[in-house]
């Protein structure tokens, strides 16, 4: 294990040996609104982009809200001159998670990088997740209806299976229990008339291919969200797993990607108490179809500070205390152990024991409690299988939103709030 004391964006130049010849580089968060874990993974992907080629950064967010980002920092017609615009659009609940300035001053410096390169070299912003159904289904109406009229009736029989559960599309699940109710056969049948254009023409029919194939992802989540347990887990991993590979494949031979999600999802599953519970994460799924050499995953953790959370979902963000690691956590005995600010670079022959024993590490998501802190929020992990490397900020303080639309609900996440 290497240990470096972080103070500058060159203190990452071992992190960044470390993962020269990786393919994908998946940054994580543990908790989704803190300013010091956003602030630090842009100041890596800056560099990943600008140093060592990488392609593209794709998000633990909605595909049409992060399409919209990308068309503004890569200059697409009609994109927005300026990425704010484009990050202010999210509506759905939690905007934060990525309206908020940090992701802003990151995407204005990846639209002025982007504008010094031929269209060709442009690193993109894209979503990986798989809620937004209704907003992904308009969006191939609106592409069908410009380029291929005739095939808009597989996209309105899909339309008109999901039309009567209305945005409250977990209602569409729970009716799904009758087979009479699934919408299948339909987005099967969408599915097959846009991937013949995503083959066939560029980005606008790639995202339309990918919006068909969210409108999949959502049809099989919303079914497994009403039996529970991690079922609806792990196709929303899966999809997002598939959304990465189709990523690079459209980026072409020799692309390479960059991930941001939180830590739960970051993180190799294998080496926590998620495994035993069924569940998989897009960081085992891409060491299992990439290779462990292909794939690096940095993980991210602090002791103390505040966050932006909300205390149930769907009610208003706010900023929250976060306590001090509880005893015997990974938290704490980093605290005990590290500078203020440390990157450690994880393998080779000479690991701490508590590298590799389970400890306790902490997980916040978009619904926070604080006084959970003495038995929840924690997830048992050995931490130099998890990650190939850690980010440590003793102190973290809130990130700082944007503003936003009103927010649109949504079902809650499995686990709460990740």
């Amino acid at each position: 294990m290497l240990v470096q004391r972080l103070g500058a964006p060159s203190d990452f130049d071992p992190l960044l040996a470390r993962v020269r010849d990786a393919r994908v580089v998946m940054i994580g968060e543990a908790t989704h609104g803190s300013y010091d874990y956003y602030r630090l993974r842009e100041q890596l992907t800056r560099r990943l982009i600008a140093e060592q080629g990488f392609s593209f950064v794709a998000v633990e967010g909605d595909w049409p809200d992060c399409d919209r980002v990308n068309r503004s920092v890569t200059g697409a017609p009609g994109g927005a001159a300026d990425p704010r615009v484009a990050l202010e659009s999210f509506a759905r609940w939690p905007t934060w998670m990525w309206a908020n300035a940090e992701v802003d001053r990151f995407c204005r410096w990846l639209r002025a990088w982007n504008a010094e390169r031929p269209e060709g070299g442009r690193a993109g912003f894209h979503g990986l997740d798989v809620y937004s159904l209704w907003e992904s289904m308009q969006a191939i109406f609106d592409y069908l209806g410009e380029e291929d009229p005739r095939s808009l009736e597989a996209a309105q029989d899909a339309y008109r299976c999901f039309e009567p559960y209305g945005r409250r599309v977990e209602e569409y699940g729970a009716a799904s229990r009758f087979v009479s109710a699934r919408c299948e056969e339909e987005v099967v049948r969408l599915l097959a008339r846009t991937r013949e254009h995503a083959v066939a023409d560029g980005p606008a029919a790639f995202a339309a291919w990918q919006n068909a194939q969210v409108v999949a992802g959502a049809e099989r989540y919303y079914r497994a969200m009403v039996h529970g347990g991690p079922e609806s887990w792990n196709v929303r991993d899966i999809h997002m797993a598939d959304t990465l590979d189709r990523l690079l494949e459209h980026y072409g031979p020799g692309s390479r990607g960059i991930v941001w999600a939180h830590n739960t999802h970051v993180g190799d599953a294998r080496a926590t108490d998620m495994a035993d519970g069924g569940m998989v994460n897009i960081g085992q799924l891409a060491r299992e179809r990439l290779g462990s050499d292909a794939v690096a995953l940095v993980g991210f953790g602090g002791y103390r500070g505040t966050v932006i959370a909300a205390p149930r979902w769907g009610s208003p963000a706010e900023v929250m205390v976060v306590p001090p690691a509880r005893e015997g956590s990974l938290e704490r005995r980093l605290h005990e152990l590290m500078p203020e600010r440390a990157v450690l670079v994880l393998g080779g022959p000479d690991q701490p024991e508590w590298a590799t024993a389970p400890l306790d590490h902490r997980a916040i998501g978009v619904v926070y409690d604080p006084s959970f802190e003495s038995w929840g929020n924690y997830v048992p992990t050995r931490l130099a299988d998890r990650y190939d490397a850690f980010i440590w900020c003793d102190e973290t303080t809130a990130l700082h939103p944007l503003p936003a639309l009103p927010a649109v609900g949504e079902m809650e996440t499995y686990p709460a709030g990740v």
